[in-house]
């Protein structure tokens, strides 16, 4: 309903929320040919990483995509933690040996991003940096449809195959960013809890506390109704906590109190890994609408500036600090900066996460007693010193952070370059 003539509104009124179709349960892997089919796709390219081909997943799709005239090919050159050089790398394949009908994304966020990158540059046309959002990049939205791309998740983390962005390393710069717009989003979801049975308990460790972070953050995020007033072209993906995007971090606490530690410590088990698939989706349907903030802002410049570590569980050809991992070492000291502005929030996030904890008398400890409790049981690095850094690479590190302006507008909290020192010095080590 417009408002009333001479009504003025000022403050946001609207929220945006959306989600692709999905199709979850053993087996679900084994339909994608039927379900490619109905997009009228006769060629497709699978994106993959190395050690996902190795277990044979793409080829099982491949064999789905011909019973159903389609035909494909695998390419497996996906970079775990994929940097703006091995999308470049990617989407010059796609472009050499295409035109293409359609994709199918196989593997964790790496993959899913990939092809997130590739269907943008070979359907739009342009360069990476034409798209990577401002202040690094120019920012520019596409401006037509994009080819049929399904994602298939075997990891449970990112919750790509449920969101409008895509994340990459910025080799030149060391910073981590990516690109949104809520085109990049998958056109269907297919997960089969089966195929993440085989992942190590470090893998799994590390790519559940991106599960934990985007739930937390997606719930204590800044709520959609305190932004200024912004025109239709002006939306964006992340528009704030709203009613729709709880219901999803909350759904996916629920599941994260229930199996995360069960699946680390007995990935044999089905149902707490089928669970922990339903909490990754539904964790990227809140905050893929709501956004992230501050954990996700340190995340970058520390996954993008690493030199030495190397993560049990990880190909060990390079240092990385993975995307979950980076994400939840600053978690802990963020959640505290952010209570003061949404102290019922936080308590209840704390609350779904923790059902079982004794209650603090400082109610702001509450939600990082959590975290550090869940952290130090599935062996989690004891804060950003345990991966590399100290206090001289804080004025380093700060920069890389500030830039991620799109995160830090939908934190709850003003911060500044301060702030965000303070919070690393205070992550060197969290318990």
């Amino acid at each position: 309903m417009a408002a009333p003539s001479g009504i003025n509104l000022t403050e946001e009124t609207i929220f945006t929320w959306g989600a692709p179709p999905l199709k979850f349960g053993a087996g679900a892997v084994d339909e994608i040919g039927f379900e490619m089919a109905q997009h009228g796709a006769r060629r497709v390219l699978i994106l993959t990483d190395p050690d996902v081909n190795a277990l044979g997943i793409p080829g099982r799709i491949a064999e789905s995509l011909t019973r159903h005239g389609i035909t494909s090919e695998i390419f497996d050159g996906v970079h775990v933690e994929p940097t703006d050089d091995s999308m470049d790398k990617a989407a010059g394949y796609a472009r050499q040996q295409g035109p293409w009908d359609g994709f199918v994304a196989v593997g964790g966020g790496s993959s899913i991003d990939t092809a997130k990158a590739v269907n943008l540059l070979t359907t739009e046309g342009g360069e990476l940096m034409d798209y990577i959002n401002a202040p690094i990049g120019a920012g520019r939205a596409p401006q037509q449809p994009l080819k049929p791309l399904i994602a298939v998740p075997t990891t449970a983390g990112t919750g790509s195959e449920s969101t409008a962005m895509c994340v990459m390393d910025i080799l030149s710069m060391r910073v981590k960013t990516g690109i949104s717009h809520w085109r990049l989003r998958p056109t269907l979801a297919v997960i089969d809890p089966l195929v993440s049975l085989t992942l190590p308990p470090e893998v799994t460790a590390s790519a559940g506390m991106d599960i934990v972070c985007h739930a937390l953050e997606s719930y204590t995020a800044r709520y959609y109704t305190t932004f200024d007033r912004k025109q239709p072209e002006q939306r964006v993906t992340y528009c704030g906590s709203n009613p729709i995007s709880d219901l999803w971090s909350e759904k996916a606490l629920a599941l994260i109190a229930s199996s995360f530690r069960t699946v680390v410590h007995e990935g044999s088990n089905l149902g707490a890994r089928s669970n922990m698939m339903l909490a990754a989706t539904f964790a990227g349907m809140g905050f893929g609408n709501s956004g992230v903030h501050i954990p996700h802002a340190n995340a970058y410049p520390i996954a993008g500036m690493v030199r030495d570590f190397r993560p049990a569980g990880y190909p060990q050809d390079e240092a990385m600090v993975p995307h979950g991992m980076s994400v939840s070492l600053t978690a802990p000291e963020a959640f505290r900066f952010s209570f003061p502005s949404a102290p019922d929030r936080h308590l209840r996030a704390a609350a779904m996460l923790a059902p079982d904890m004794d209650k603090l008398n400082d109610a702001g400890e509450q939600l990082p007693a959590a975290m550090v409790d869940l952290m130090r049981d599935i062996d989690i690095p004891n804060g950003i010193g345990a991966v590399g850094y100290s206090e001289s690479d804080i004025p380093d590190l700060v920069p890389g952070t500030m830039k991620q302006q799109r995160l830090l507008a939908t934190c709850p909290r003003d911060v500044n370059e301060e702030d965000i020192a303070r919070i690393f010095a205070r992550s060197i080590e969290n318990w």
